[in-house]
This record gives C-alpha cells, sequence and structure tokens, in this order.
C-alpha cells in the first residue's frame, strides 16, 4: 500500500503534466462518446449500449479524478484552489454515484451523469489550454482563433442528426446557425422552436453564452480555478484581451465579468419564470429552460427565442410582464460590464454608508467620485437614444403595428420594447413586414448605432457616434479639442470613433453589393436590412434569412463574425505592427 501511495506521489510531484494530458484525452474521449450518444445515435440497441459505456465513463472520471487529488493533497500538504475544484467534482461524483446505486430517482438520472463529464472535461480544457508560456500569440489574434474555433465547434454539434427533428441542417445552415449564435446575433435560416430538439437548443443557448462573453473568458475563468493560478505571461495576455491595464486586477476582473453575467442572467431569469403562465408548460422543468433560455439570450442581446414567431407568439404578444423582464435584462447586457460594476460598486458604497450611519452611528469615508467619467458618458448617451427611440417608434407605429395594442400603457411598452431591441437585442414583439417605411429606417439607424463599449451588444456603439457628431459640433464652433464634463477627449479616441464608423460604412456597403449578386431577386430594402443586421450583430429581419441562397448565407457569416469581432480588430491582428519612429515629419493640412 505505502508504494502505490509512493508511486501515486512520484507521479503527482514529478509528472505532474503527464498527468494532466492523460486525464484530459480520457475526459475528451468520455465527452465524445457522450456527445456521439446525444446527438447521432438513434438505434435502440446502441443507444442502451453506449449508455451502459458512458455509466462505465463516468466512474473511470470519477476514481481517476479522486486518486488525482487526493495525491496532490498528500504532496503539497494544503488545499489549494485547483485541490478544492477537485475536491468539489469529486464530491458531486460521489453523490450522483451514491444515488444511482440507492435509486433516488430524481439524480439518478443520465443528465446527472452528462454534467459531470462535461465539467470534468471542461476542468481539463482549461488546465491545458493556458499553454501560452509555451508559444507566442498575439492576444487580438488568439482572441479571433479562438471565435472561429468556437463556431466550428458549434456547427459540427448541429450537424449531428438529434439537434433537429424535422430536416436536419447542411453545412451551410449549421455554419450560418453556429455563427449566429456565437456572434450573438440571432438570424435563423429554421425555426429553432419546432425544428430543434431540446439537445439542439441547448447547444445553441450554450452557445450564445459562450460567444456572448467569450471563449477566452470562460477558458481563464476556469483555467484560473482548475490549474490554481495564472502566471505573469498568462496575466499580460488576459489583461489585453480584458482591456485592463493593472495587472493585479486581472483576475478579479474577470471573476467580476462572470459573477455579473451569471448573477444578472440569474435575476433575470427569475423574473421571466414569474411572468409565464403555467398553463403554456408541460411541467415546471419545461418553464425553467424557457427562463433560462431567454435569460442568457436577452442578456447577450443574441435575440434567439425557443417560440415560435418570437416574441411575436400569440400567448407573449400581450404578456407586458414578460417583455419588460426581457428588456430589463437586455438593457442591462448592452451597458457594458464597466458600467454595471460602477452601478455595483456604487450600491454597495451606499449600503455601507447606511450601515455605518445609521445603525453603528459611525461617520462614514466618501469616495471623491461614485461614478467614473466613462460611466456617466454611456449613461447619457443610452437615456437620450432610449429617449428618442422610443417617443419617435411611438409616433411612427401609431397607424401600423401599434393598432393591436389596445391601451395607451401597452403602446408605450411596445415602442420601448421594440426600440430598445433593434439597438442589438434582436426581438421582435411585432410582426417587422407591417412596419412603417419611416420606421424601417430608423430600426436600421438604431441597430448601427448598437449598444454600449464593452457589453455584449452590436453596432458601432452609442459612445462612437457620439463622440463624432460632438467633433462635428465642436469644429463648426472652432475649437481645437472636444470637452465634456470638464475633461478634454483625447484625440486617439476621436481617431478611432471615425476610424470605426468608416469601416463599419464600407464593410455593410461591401456586403450589401454581393448580396444583390448572390440573391438578384431579393428587394434593395430587405437586403439592406439584413446586412446591418448581422453586421451590428442584432437580428432582425424581414423575413428573407431562410430563403437566402448557399452563397448569400455565406456573406451573412462573414459579416456577423467581422461584425462580433470588429474590422479594426481584424486590421490590428493581422497588418504587421511598425517600429515606433524618433523623428518626426513635418506637418502639413490637407484642403477640404
Amino acid at each position: 500500500m505505502d508504494n502505490i501511495i509512493g508511486f501515486f506521489k512520484y507521479l503527482i510531484k514529478y509528472r505532474t503534466r503527464r498527468v494532466d494530458q492523460v486525464m484530459f484525452y480520457v475526459s475528451m474521449a468520455c465527452a465524445l462518446i457522450t456527445i456521439t450518444h446525444i446527438g447521432y445515435i438513434t438505434d435502440r440497441e446502441i443507444a442502451s449500449f453506449s449508455e451502459k459505456t458512458i455509466v462505465g465513463s463516468f466512474y473511470v472520471l470519477f476514481i481517476l479524478g479522486t486518486i488525482r487529488t487526493a495525491a496532490a493533497i498528500l504532496v503539497q500538504r494544503k488545499l489549494n484552489v485547483s485541490n478544492f475544484t477537485g475536491v468539489v467534482i469529486a464530491v458531486y461524483f460521489l453523490f450522483i454515484a451514491l444515488s444511482r446505486l440507492n435509486n433516488v430517482v430524481f439524480f439518478a438520472k443520465m443528465e446527472w451523469i452528462y454534467f459531470g463529464i462535461a465539467v470534468t472535461f471542461l476542468s481539463e480544457l482549461s488546465r491545458n489550454s493556458l499553454f501560452f508560456d509555451n508559444f507566442y500569440f498575439n492576444p487580438t489574434i488568439l482572441f479571433v482563433i479562438s471565435f472561429i474555433a468556437l463556431i466550428l465547434l458549434g456547427t459540427v454539434l448541429l450537424m449531428l442528426p438529434r439537434t433537429t427533428l424535422v430536416a436536419p441542417l447542411s453545412f451551410v445552415d449549421a455554419l450560418f446557425m453556429a455563427t449566429s449564435a456565437v456572434c450573438i446575433t440571432g438570424l435563423t435560416v429554421t425555426d429553432i422552436s419546432t425544428n430543434f430538439s431540446i439537445f439542439g437548443q441547448t447547444v445553441i443557448m450554450l452557445l450564445v453564452q459562450v460567444g456572448g462573453l467569450g471563449i477566452m473568458t470562460f477558458t481563464g475563468f476556469f483555467g484560473y480555478f482548475f490549474s490554481g493560478g495564472f502566471s505573469y505571461k498568462n496575466q499580460l495576455m488576459f489583461g489585453e484581451i480584458l482591456g485592463e491595464n493593472k495587472l493585479n486586477s486581472v483576475i478579479s476582473t474577470l471573476l467580476t465579468i462572470i459573477f455579473i453575467t451569471l448573477f444578472f442572467e440569474l435575476i433575470g431569469g427569475l423574473f421571466i419564470y414569474l411572468s409565464l403562465d403555467p398553463i403554456e408548460f408541460d411541467g415546471v422543468g419545461e418553464r425553467v429552460f424557457f427562463a433560462a433560455f431567454h435569460a442568457i439570450s436577452s442578456f447577450c442581446n443574441s435575440g434567439f427565442s425557443i417560440l415560435q414567431n418570437g416574441i411575436h407568439h400569440d400567448a407573449y404578444r400581450f404578456n407586458y410582464t414578460f417583455q419588460l423582464s426581457l428588456a430589463g435584462i437586455f438593457i442591462l447586457g448592452g451597458l457594458g460590464f464597466g458600467t454595471v460594476l460602477n452601478f455595483y460598486t456604487y450600491i454597495k458604497q451606499k449600503s455601507r454608508q447606511f450601515i455605518q450611519e445609521f445603525i453603528f452611528g459611525r461617520p462614514f469615508v466618501h469616495k471623491p467620485q461614485s461614478f467614473s467619467f466613462n460611466t456617466r458618458f454611456i449613461l447619457l448617451c443610452n437615456a437620450v437614444v432610449v429617449v428618442l427611440a422610443t417617443v419617435s417608434y411611438f409616433f411612427l407605429e401609431q397607424r401600423h403595428t401599434l393598432t393591436d395594442d389596445s391601451s395607451t400603457l401597452g403602446r408605450l411598452i411596445t415602442s420601448f420594447f421594440m426600440a430598445n431591441s433593434s439597438r442589438s437585442a434582436g426581438f421582435n414583439s411585432v410582426h417587422m413586414s407591417f412596419l412603417a417605411n419611416p420606421t424601417v429606417i430608423m430600426v436600421t439607424m438604431l441597430m448601427w448605432v448598437g449598444a454600449s463599449p464593452g457589453s455584449t451588444g452590436g453596432g458601432v456603439k452609442v459612445t462612437t457616434v457620439a463622440l463624432a457628431l460632438l467633433n462635428i459640433i465642436t469644429l463648426a464652433r472652432g475649437k481645437e479639442s472636444i470637452e465634456i464634463y470638464k475633461r478634454k477627449i483625447a484625440s486617439e479616441s476621436v481617431n478611432k470613433a471615425f476610424a470605426i464608423i468608416l469601416l463599419s460604412i464600407v464593410t455593410i456597403a461591401f456586403s450589401f453589393i454581393l448580396l444583390n449578386f448572390s440573391d438578384p431577386d431579393k428587394s434593395l430594402k430587405s437586403l439592406l436590412f439584413e446586412t446591418v443586421s448581422a453586421y451590428t450583430t442584432c437580428g432582425l429581419s424581414l423575413g428573407i434569412t431562410p430563403s437566402l441562397s448557399s452563397a448569400s448565407k455565406m456573406i451573412i457569416v462573414f459579416t456577423m463574425f467581422v461584425g462580433r469581432v470588429g474590422m479594426l480588430t481584424l486590421l490590428v491582428a493581422f497588418i504587421k505592427n511598425t517600429r515606433n519612429k524618433s523623428y518626426i515629419y513635418p506637418t502639413e493640412k490637407i484642403l477640404f
């Protein structure tokens, strides 16, 4: 027995990387068997055999993981972050195993085994994905590659036979749906409410969740826990990806992003659940899945819905509580993590002030600024857009889509929902084909403007448009720089804003021209609307998406990807950086 323990100690102490690799390949094999069983096998006899294989794989992972965690604790003589997560996974496996042995019906279901295998594979993937100390990657290129890899993985999953119920997806359609989910767009070539199985809808939901936050955010989050920390090089890379300048704040920023996302999705899902009519569902499980799907979809501003005809469904068209719940979630998701975090710190500060002054009777030390400059500017821009868009929609659609609403309050809620959804969320509570032409133009502009920077929303961002307008006003006044809130805006920000605007117009125009060649029978209005929706990752459509040709679908795929990653990001990633010069050329002015 002592020899066996000594052997395991030797492996953990001197062959840790080899042990991690073995666990990774074993967990990957188990995950592939599980995916094949769920998504591919339709024969009952083969399915019964594969199910037994999965159960056996579950116990193999349980034994190997427990041995590795126990040996690591014995060698290190402490319970660090990675060991703690290993203990949690081992306890979960033990609980499920005991539940199956004692025939506890609820926890004896195969879904719990699938979840355990998925978590184990994710943990091993995270351990082995922090390989950046051995290879050099430009973080921007790595960001782009991660999206491509996730799209290809999603394409393979969506092509599995059991993903769909009626007609299986072709490669082009599966690629389109995977790109739309990962790029949180919401454009669909098939009705996921009727043609997708629960497995297929779950794949879409997971792709939206991971794509909304970014695969590198998830990799960094799980990698931190399962590997026990970050190296210095890892912190530099994730700091650049997250836009965090302070290295000591990289981990806290990463954890905060995940916490904020899951917290608001949980709260939003609860509000959605309470707003639903139980009669519309077969059971609590279906109702919970519906709430979870729409909470994730709305916070990530993806616009996917498992309702036939979307929010325009007969049972939900006038469910204003449901619509307000969705609107609240996707507005929060569209504000950006920095802004939401600023709100969180403000509320925490006020809570501490209340406790100190009114409960303990002690003086409270106030911070000089509760809200940062960027938070105040973003909130101002969003408030202006929300008010103008809502009021405009309310007056433009009085004789069109708002005629179905029987009350003024209902018209206001519909106007508020559609005006905000048009910016990036992509949900529609009215039939898009019935919009008046002026409203279509307004919705197109709202899609192009988009949400806030650092958010799950798309578009060129409200701050970009605001800076461009402020720069025009500044030039008209004869000033040399933009000033707001007693601050001077850096010229770098202004230059970047105009670059983003110009690149967006060029990309949209290029895709629009190509669509006219590949689908000349479609109207110009519908094709332009589709192009803008794809680039801004909004997801609204005038109904032509399923009827597009394969060439047009590939053009839209390219447009969605460029819109999600950012044309400027792609240029930065693939254009070689020039060396800094130690001299400056004489300045000249260009005639206008």
